[in-house]
């Protein structure tokens, strides 16, 4: 059984269960733990094949930190809005906190070798490759907003592995965030088929998504003004949205979605709501955007 399960939970070696976490205990044993030290939360439901596949592999990962990392489990079946909250769609879903924040997540049964790795970056692990360290550079140089010395060491990476999906992602994300759609797409096509579902491509494959579906829209002026005529046209709303988020006006694209939600939960089979799903991902999850989006998304549905 998942909730019998055990990890080596204290440096001292003491066994660890695996705590089955509630909506009503979520802020004590994930947001309050996670000022102590990282927690993941393993989100599962009874009927969920690749969520049993997943669980021996994250507790063993978890055992090898010490107690470093923490874990505990989430039957959505039973506790479904902290997943909503989080605009979680499919699972298994695995989500890490710390500091009472979200800050990293994978989805689906990944292969062991990722999960080990996914959950040594939360413990720290020690000795950082040259791969390593150009990548967290690469990240930094993003963050500053020097793209072309980003471009240059997702470059270097790629000289040295040119399978690297994570170097390939960040140098499309890149040629996207330049407007260039087409080298995007380019660079994507280098990914090798045998890590085409690599789920670190999810983010910059959706991104390119809109930026397409933005390339095609018209004057957002006229959109505008077609909603300030009618609030309830919101195919006018919806493209307005995707315009905004092509300008980088995310909390703007946020707010367009969330009023047809407010509005008219069923329009276009909830298009506005998975919308905004999709702008989640690919902004990432620590995205303030995102962040603010999913509150008001979770206020909204919840309340």
């Amino acid at each position: 059984m998942l909730n019998e399960a055990s990890v080596s939970g204290s440096p001292a070696g003491a066994p660890e269960a695996v705590k089955d976490v509630t909506t009503a205990s979520f802020r004590q044993d994930v947001i309050a733990e996670s000022m102590k030290r990282p927690v993941l939360v393993d989100f599962w439901a009874p009927w969920c094949g690749p969520c049993k596949q997943l669980a021996p592999v994250i507790e063993k990962a978890v055992a090898a930190t010490g107690g470093a990392v923490a874990l505990v489990k989430m039957n959505i079946d039973e506790h479904p809005s902290i997943a909503g909250q989080l605009g979680i769609q499919s699972i298994p879903a695995v989500v890490a906190f710390d500091r009472g924040q979200p800050i990293d997540a994978f989805m689906g049964a990944q292969p062991e070798s990722q999960v080990k790795a996914f959950v040594e970056r939360l413990a720290g692990p020690s000795g950082p490759s040259q791969i390593d360290t150009l990548m967290e550079e690469a990240a930094r140089l993003v963050g500053e907003g020097d793209l072309p010395g980003a471009s240059e060491i997702y470059a270097a990476v790629l000289g040295q592995e040119p399978d690297n999906v994570a170097a390939l992602a960040g140098l499309a994300k890149i040629q996207l965030d330049a407007g260039e759609i087409e080298n995007a797409r380019q660079v994507l096509a280098m990914v090798p088929e045998a890590k085409a579902n690599d789920p670190v491509l999810a983010g910059v494959r959706a991104a390119l998504e809109l930026a397409e579906q933005a390339a095609s829209l018209g004057d957002l002026g006229a959109l505008q003004a077609e909603v300030d005529r009618n609030p309830d046209a919101h195919q006018a709303r919806f493209d307005l949205a995707l315009g905004f988020n092509a300008r980088n006006e995310r909390d703007a694209a946020v707010d367009q979605l969330v009023e047809i939600v407010r509005r008219d939960r069923t329009w276009n089979e909830d298009g506005a709501r998975k919308q905004l799903l999709q702008f989640f991902e690919a902004w990432g999850p620590m995205d303030p955007a995102a962040i603010r989006g999913r509150r008001k998304l979770s206020t909204l549905l919840f309340s």
